[in-house]
């Protein structure tokens, strides 16, 4: 397939400050939109409804011992 420059796809005039902590200290950051956020810039998402069947996600070592993945 064809390669994304993906930061085609981002608006560095937005973004959102979110509040998180690491290590019992309050952090606060700015987030810029992103893949990785789900709210890429300029960038149009088309949902399609699939059967059941064909959707078999693998996020443990062990979900590759389902039938799907055999």
């Amino acid at each position: 397939g064809n390669k994304y420059d993906l930061r085609n796809y981002t608006d560095p005039q937005t973004g959102f400050i979110s509040h998180k902590s690491k290590n019992g200290r309050n952090l606060k950051s700015i987030e810029r939109p992103g893949l990785w956020n789900g709210a890429m810039s300029d960038w149009i998402t088309i949902f399609v409804e699939v059967p059941i069947e064909t959707f078999s996600p693998v996020k443990t070592v062990l979900d590759l011992l389902r039938e799907q993945h055999q």
